[in-house]
C-alpha cells in the first residue's frame, strides 16, 4: 500500500528530507485545469468549476481558474494535456496581474483553445502575466485577432497559432500598453491560401522582443506589422519567416514609418521569383539590421543585407 502526504499550506521556510533541503519555489497558490474525462487516475475527479482546483480535482475552465487567483501573489495555473476549450469573445479573460498559465503536453495534445466566431479572442489585459505552451486554432474564417495583449511585461512562451480553415486575420495583436512584451518560441502555421493580414500586429509599445519564432503564412500586409502607433526599440531576432504570398515581399513592415528597433539575425524565405524583390522584405524608417539577415526567394537567389529607404545596417 502506498501512502501520500498532503501539505496544502506548503513550507514557507523550506523543509529538509533525508538531509536534502527543499524550498518552496513560489509564493502563490497552484491551480489545475482539465476537462479530460477519459483515462483518469484512480481517485481523480473529472474537471468541474465546482472542484477545489487541485491536481486530483481540477477546474474545467481556464477563466474560472484565473478568477481564483490573487494579483501579484505569484499564482500558477497548470493546464493538463488534452484539455480543450471553445474560444468565444467572452470565454476567457486573463485579467489578474502576476500570474503564470502553463500548458502541459506536446503537439496537438497541448491545451487547445479553438476559435468558433470571428470575434473569438484570448485577451491578456493584466500586467506581468506569463502564458506558456498553449495551442490556438482557428475553426472559422476571418478571426479578427486570436491573442490580444493590452498590458505591460507579458511573456508569451512557446505559443502556437494554427490556422485550420484559413483567414485568421491576426495571430497576436497588441495595444500601445504592451511595453516590454516578450514573444519567445512563437509558431504561426497559416493555412494554404489563408487571408491573414499579419501573424503579429503591433500597435506601438516600447522594448518589445520577438525571438526564436517560426512564422509561415500567406500575409496580405506583412508577417509582422507595426501599425497605427510607432513601436520603439523593437527587437526581432533569431527567427524564420516564410511568406507564401507571391504578391507581397514584406515580412517586417512599419506601416507608419516611424518605429525604431533592431532586426536580425533572421532567415527570410520569399515566394517571389526574382532577386529584386528580396530587397523589400523589411520596411521602416529607422530600423537597424544586424548582419546577417538572409533572404532567399523562389529561385534560391540570396541576399544578406536588405535595402530600404532611410534604414541603417549594422
Amino acid at each position: 500500500m502506498s501512502l501520500m502526504s498532503n501539505y496544502p499550506n506548503g513550507f514557507a521556510n523550506g523543509i529538509s528530507i533525508r538531509g536534502i533541503p527543499l524550498v518552496q519555489t513560489h509564493p502563490g497558490k497552484v491551480f489545475w485545469v482539465s476537462n479530460v474525462t477519459t483515462g483518469l487516475q484512480s481517485g481523480h475527479k473529472s474537471g468541474s468549476d465546482g472542484n477545489d482546483g487541485s491536481y486530483n480535482a481540477p477546474f474545467s475552465t481556464l477563466d474560472y481558474a484565473v478568477g481564483q487567483c490573487v494579483a501579484d501573489r505569484g499564482d500558477i495555473i497548470f493546464i493538463k494535456p488534452g484539455h480543450a476549450e471553445t474560444l468565444s469573445s467572452t470565454s476567457v479573460a486573463v485579467d489578474v496581474a502576476g500570474i503564470a498559465i502553463v500548458g502541459l503536453g506536446q503537439g496537438s495534445n497541448r491545451p487547445t483553445f479553438n476559435a468558433t466566431a470571428t470575434a473569438s479572442i484570448f485577451p491578456i489585459s493584466a500586467a506581468n502575466v506569463t502564458v506558456h505552451n498553449l495551442l490556438f486554432t482557428g475553426g472559422i474564417d476571418a478571426v479578427v485577432s486570436m491573442v490580444k495583449v493590452s498590458a505591460a511585461d507579458v511573456v508569451l512562451s512557446s505559443v502556437e497559432v494554427r490556422d485550420v480553415t484559413g483567414e485568421t486575420v491576426v495571430g497576436i495583436l497588441t495595444t500601445a500598453s504592451a511595453d516590454r512584451l516578450v514573444v519567445d518560441g512563437f509558431v504561426y502555421d497559416g493555412a494554404v491560401g489563408d487571408g491573414a493580414s499579419a501573424a503579429i500586429a503591433l500597435v506601438g509599445g516600447d522594448r518589445i522582443e520577438i525571438k526564436n519564432f517560426n512564422i509561415d503564412g500567406d500575409f496580405s500586409v506583412s508577417a509582422i506589422d507595426v501599425r497605427t502607433t510607432a513601436a520603439t526599440r523593437l527587437h526581432v531576432h533569431d527567427g524564420r519567416f516564410y511568406n507564401r504570398d507571391a504578391a507581397v515581399d514584406t515580412v517586417i513592415k512599419d506601416t507608419i514609418t516611424a518605429s525604431t528597433g533592431l532586426m536580425g539575425p533572421n532567415l527570410i524565405i520569399s515566394l517571389e521569383e526574382h532577386a529584386a524583390n528580396v530587397t523589400e522584405s523589411i520596411t521602416g524608417a529607422t530600423f537597424r539590421v544586424v548582419d546577417n539577415v538572409y533572404v532567399v526567394n523562389l529561385d534560391n537567389e540570396k541576399a544578406m543585407l536588405i535595402n530600404w529607404t532611410a534604414t541603417t545596417d549594422v
